[in-house]
C-alpha cells in the first residue's frame, strides 16, 4: 500500500482515480488544485505524487518540485492532456518523473504505479 497524493483540478477524474487507488489498496488524499496538496505535502508523509500538470494557480510541475523539496524520495507521476507540454520541460521536471498522458486505462495507471513503486 502506498500513501497518494493526487492532485488533479477535473471533480470527476478526481473522483474516479481516487476510487480506483483506493480500491487496489492504496491511501490516498484527493485534492483540487496545487495549493492545497503542498500544503497538505508539507503535513503529511507521502510515497507518491500523482499530478495533474496543468491546473490553475500552482501547476503539477511546480507542485512537484516543492513536495520533492520536503520528501526527498517522492516518486513522481503526471497524468495530463498536454504531454507535450510536460515533455518539453523535461529537464526541469523532479528525478525520475514519469508522464501519463491522457486519456489511459485505469489499469495503465496502477500497473504504473505499482512498477514505479517497486523500483
Amino acid at each position: 500500500m502506498a500513501r497518494i497524493l493526487l492532485a488533479e483540478d477535473d471533480d470527476s477524474i478526481r473522483v474516479f482515480l481516487a476510487r480506483a487507488l483506493r480500491r487496489a489498496g492504496h491511501d490516498v488524499c484527493a485534492l483540487g488544485d496545487g495549493e492545497t496538496a503542498l500544503s497538505w505535502a508539507s503535513n503529511h508523509p507521502i510515497d507518491l505524487l500523482l499530478a495533474d500538470v496543468v491546473m490553475p494557480g500552482l501547476d503539477g510541475i511546480e507542485l512537484a518540485r516543492r513536495a520533492s523539496d520536503m520528501h526527498p524520495l517522492l516518486r513522481v507521476i503526471f497524468i495530463t492532456g498536454f504531454a507535450a507540454v510536460a515533455l518539453g520541460e523535461a529537464e526541469s521536471l523532479p528525478r525520475d518523473a514519469a508522464v501519463l498522458a491522457k486519456p489511459f486505462h485505469l489499469r495503465q495507471l496502477v500497473g504504473e504505479i505499482e512498477r514505479f513503486l517497486a523500483a
